[in-house]
């Protein structure tokens, strides 16, 4: 049995990855925080993590604990991470953790300042319709799921939404760096997008070192509508495999989208091409994990961003 315990649990992410650790049946989770939100409150004591105090007990800590993991607020100073390095703990942010959970599998990461939690939706909506199993982490709540991160024993594939914000106050490398995807999708790299990197040439650094930072043999998926992205690929590894995509073939017809594939084409839900590229991005990556296009556009055609609810913090 392993002890993991959670501290700082205040972002959905952390508390969605301490509620998915606690399901797995080798796995003792206990958490720690302050001021938690009455929705934080009540999903703690569903699982049966809600802890009898809030607060920092550093002197619960002991060398018996597997590891110690902290959310994206947690300061340096901690009392619980200034115990726990005492004592030798292995530490860990939550997104590094979440590809220590992961490390066996295979792992589809998508990345790029703009649609990647619609693919990464679109990618997983598509392997449930087809019943193969997937952890995953997504940037925004799923209808249909309970949580934004899952983690099980069963499946051999995990699906990631890659943001490129820093990983906590005190990590600062960015949370898509964290997952060494087997299989990447890089929408493109916007100029006026990001705040946390707003020199441009730094912000498409991180995109640089997150391609370099992928397994071995990894299948890059890249949109080649755009330059700067575009640019990135022209002096990948030897060992990578690179797919462009871009605008597939459409069309119009009573106001719904059709897409053309080779067997024909598939009328959708979703409209506008931005949305067409999302749908050919899901279905290159469905094809690195084993489905076969005729099995992905027998079921995107009941994808609708409805799926996607509000991201809540």
């Amino acid at each position: 049995m392993q002890h993991v315990h959670f501290t700082a649990i205040g972002g959905s992410v952390v508390l969605d990855l301490a509620i998915a650790v606690s399901k797995k049946n080798d796995y003792k989770v206990t958490v720690s925080g302050e001021d938690f939100p009455d929705t934080t409150r009540e999903l703690l004591r569903r699982h049966r993590l809600l802890p009898d105090r809030q607060g920092w007990f550093p002197e619960q800590l002991n060398r018996n604990i597997s590891a110690v993991v902290y959310g994206v607020d947690a300061r340096f100073d901690n009392p619980e991470l200034v115990r726990a390095r005492e004592l030798g703990l292995k530490i860990y942010s939550s997104h590094e953790y979440l590809f220590v959970q992961t490390r066996n599998k295979t792992r589809i990461v998508v990345g790029g300042s703009h649609g990647k939690t619609t693919i990464t939706a679109m990618i997983l909506f598509v392997m449930k319709q087809l019943k193969m199993d997937a952890d995953f982490l997504i940037g925004s709540p799923l209808k249909g799921y309970e949580t934004t991160v899952r983690l099980s024993y069963e499946s051999r594939i995990a699906v990631f939404d890659g943001e490129e914000n820093f990983s906590s106050s005190i990590d600062k490398r960015p949370r898509f760096h964290q997952y060494k995807p087997h299989v990447a999708v890089l929408t493109g790299i916007s100029r006026d997008y990001s705040t946390t990197y707003p020199d441009f040439e730094e912000y498409k650094l991180q995109f640089d070192q997150f391609i370099n930072l992928m397994e071995t043999q990894g299948r890059l998926i890249y949109y080649s509508g755009d330059p700067a992205l575009t640019q990135l690929t022209e002096k990948l590894r030897r060992d990578l495999v690179a797919f462009p995509y871009n605008t597939p073939a459409f069309e119009i017809e009573n106001e719904i989208w059709h897409i053309r594939h080779r067997k024909g084409k598939t009328a959708l839900k979703v409209t506008g091409e931005a949305s067409l590229r999302c749908v050919q991005a899901a279905m290159l990556a469905c094809k690195q994990v084993g489905i076969n296009e005729e099995q992905f556009f027998s079921v995107i055609g009941g994808f609708s961003t409805d799926i996607i609810r509000k991201k809540t913090d």
